[in-house]
């Protein structure tokens, strides 16, 4: 009989649950220390989950009311067999998938965790991610035991218009996030962990159901590395080993000896069990509560189709509905239900939580520059930050080990509580984000360079999915970089968060229109960009000057301008400095910031075009696809007698200085007079 050392403060309990602790059967608790009084802490040998049981499950019910072991088998039970009716009546899906973690589903539902089922997103309720999106009519089917869908929903699985799709979205208000691209899960499970454990100093737990085989992805192990780290003692992680991949067995298998050895070595408290026996789940799940200063990882070895007769740990069944297996499969789970009644259950409740208020954010002061002071608008990010956090105490900055280049920096001086170092682990740091804004508890800024984003993309595309209101500030854009070379250059952001539905983007020039920027992220709904240059560039715009999403600035301009140039960050200072160079020649030219890239100001574009003979001018630092040029032409694209010349970075960049780079890719200001010189005679 193995003993688990487990120490509690009895201050913690009622006196008379203190009396039970030592009415419990003979060898189930071995007391090491006694110290009756009530403010102490007692240290127990407990063999079996019986005692932890009493003491952690008194905090939210009385014990006698919890859900019996053969009520949790009837509904792993029914979970499988309404998976089974949803994914037939959808004829697509993973009923298989689904039966591997009905009994952990069931516990975990109905025994574990503390939610209000008429308000599943009350922010004092423990948290589920289900990493494995494709289990979702699983997961589907314990909110309809639950009573919070009716069961006459499940027959609705995947169809066009109904909300039970095929993988788990936010549009069902039992969903924080979108998952089923394998390996974010945890991820987004930590930021909602680190958010409940320092910043709400709150009582939720978060739990996150992975697949065996996403644990192959390199993204799960930075997450896993991240909690371990961060001793995410209020997280537990539940490993599906269920053996089977969708097209082969997967690496390891059943040997839990091996998940075992991983999960110690990062230092995660690990169990291993039986994920079809509830007992087992039940006194994992027990030991998880009792453990602090670490994560819990559960390792539940399982069968893939467990019940289904001549399907059971079979090859070539994922992803499909049982076929003209269906009615024998589903007469044996019938045959298993001890109860085809009502059932009675007990959902624990949780305590309760305050609503974070994170509306109407505003800088703390105004920005204080002066008009040709040389600011990069990265340093004005960091103090950006830090005067929306002086204002508002949820606004929290996350970076990727890059905050002495990126500037977030600054909140960490600031508030180090409300700064989260990820390392360089940028899928991770997305995710991470992602989790730390839902439920509308943080205001959260994520940042690194901006090249380093495009590794996180599926992040974020799953982020676009999971209506998240992350904010994302990149840095070290475009070839002005200078000596570090093409691997640090940013070049492909623009198209990458332009093409992130519900995303805007930002671009502002100077450290007037950056801080502005950063308020207007931290209030608007969705995902949102700011791109952000290396080098010093003058400040132009007036400390008052007022900013507006998809509202261009006209920086030069007279009643004689030939040609409208449009730039963003560096290439807007030169562009002004090629309307100077021009005058000297008596050509005028119209000068437009536009601020925000998506959406784009096309009113502003077409009607100071058609003032500028219809000659638009862009030029940028990002390659030709997808940044300021082809937002443009997308603009004027329905309008006659435009003619649009596109300047940008035609090939992989080398290193060399700023200004030799600006250069010799043409978009310094002396080739910007060129180009409109050349224009203009057209």
């Amino acid at each position: 009989m193995t003993l688990i050392s487990f120490t509690i403060r009895l201050d913690e309990f009622t006196p008379q649950l203190r009396e039970v602790c030592w009415a419990v059967p003979c060898g189930s608790l071995v007391p090491k220390t006694i110290l009756p009084a009530a403010n102490q802490t007692v240290t127990f040998e407990c063999a079996g989950s019986l005692i932890r049981s009493l003491l952690l499950r008194q905090r939210i019910a009385p014990c006698c009311n919890m859900t019996d072991t053969q009520t949790l088998k009837d509904i792993a039970t029914r979970i499988r067999i309404l998976s089974i009716e949803s994914t037939a009546a959808a004829n697509s899906g993973h009923p298989t998938t689904c039966s591997s973690i009905a009994e952990i589903m069931s516990v975990l539902f109905f025994r574990v965790m503390r939610y209000k089922v008429d308000e599943p997103r009350d922010p004092g309720s423990d948290r589920l991610v289900l990493s494995k999106g494709h289990a979702a009519p699983a997961l589907y089917a314990c909110w309809m035991e639950n009573g919070l869908i009716p069961h006459s929903e499940n027959k609705n699985l995947r169809r066009l218009g109904n909300n039970l799709e095929g993988h788990p979205t936010p549009r069902l208000n039992f969903v924080d996030v979108g998952t089923g691209s394998l390996g974010q899960g945890l991820a987004i499970a930590n930021g909602m962990a680190y958010v409940g454990k320092y910043l709400d100093n709150a009582d939720f737990k978060t739990y996150c159901l992975i697949g065996d085989g996403e644990s192959a992805e390199g993204s799960i192990w930075e997450s896993i590395a991240f909690a371990s780290f961060y001793k995410l003692d209020n997280l537990v992680v539940i490993l599906d080993a269920n053996r089977l991949g969708q097209s082969e067995p997967t690496m390891i298998g059943h040997d839990m000896e091996t998940y075992r050895k991983r999960f110690d070595a990062f230092g995660f408290n690990t169990i291993v069990v039986d994920g079809h026996n509830v007992e087992e789940l039940i006194e994992a799940f027990d030991c998880a509560a009792a453990t602090k200063g670490k994560p819990t990882a559960i390792l539940a070895k399982t069968f893939k189709g467990k019940d289904f007769p001549g399907i059971e740990d079979k090859e070539n069944h994922h992803g499909k509905p049982l076929g003209k297996a269906t009615e024998e499969v589903l007469k044996h789970l019938y045959s298993l239900l001890q109860c085809q009644g009502k059932l009675n259950f007990t959902i624990p409740k949780p305590k309760s939580l305050p609503p974070a208020d994170i509306s109407n954010l505003k800088l703390a002061s105004p920005p204080s520059y002066k008009v040709g002071e040389k600011v990069a608008t990265r340093n004005a990010y960091g103090t950006a930050l830090v005067k929306l956090a002086q204002q508002n105490n949820r606004v929290i900055a996350l970076d990727g080990d890059m905050k002495n280049s990126t500037f977030s920096e600054a909140m960490k001086k600031f508030d180090p509580k409300r700064y989260i170092e990820c390392y360089i682990a940028e899928q991770n740091l997305v995710g991470v984000g992602i989790g730390a804004a839902c439920r509308d508890r943080t205001v959260a800024f994520a940042s690194t360079f901006a090249a380093f984003f495009t590794r996180a993309f599926d992040q974020i595309r799953m982020g676009a999915i999971s209506q998240t209101n992350l904010n994302i500030c990149g840095s070290h854009c475009g070839v002005s970089i200078g000596e570090d070379g093409p691997s640090q250059m940013a070049l492909e952001d623009l198209a990458m968060f332009r093409s992130i539905p519900t995303s805007t983007v930002f671009y502002p020039s100077d450290a007037v229109s950056l801080e502005r920027a950063v308020e207007l992220a931290a209030n608007t709904k969705g995902l949102t960009f700011i791109r952000t240059n290396r080098p010093a560039t003058p400040v132009i715009y007036p400390n008052e000057t007022k900013f507006a999403i998809g509202k261009a600035h006209i920086l030069k301009s007279s009643g004689d301008d030939k040609v409208l140039v449009i730039g963003a960050g560096v290439t807007l200072i030169e562009a002004l400095g090629a309307h100077d160079i021009l005058a000297k020649s008596g050509i005028k030219i119209r000068v437009l910031d536009p601020f925000t890239i998506k959406p784009i100001d096309q009113c502003g574009i077409v009607k100071n075009a058609k003032e500028c003979c219809g000659r638009i001018l862009v030029v940028e630092e990002h390659y030709y696809e997808g940044g300021i040029g082809e937002a443009v032409l997308s603009a004027v694209a329905e309008e006659r007698n435009m003619f649009v010349k596109h300047v940008a970075i035609p090939r992989v960049p080398r290193s060399g200085t700023p200004d030799e780079l600006l250069e010799y890719y043409g978009i310094n200001a002396k080739h910007i007079a060129e180009y409109v010189k050349q224009i203009a005679e057209c």
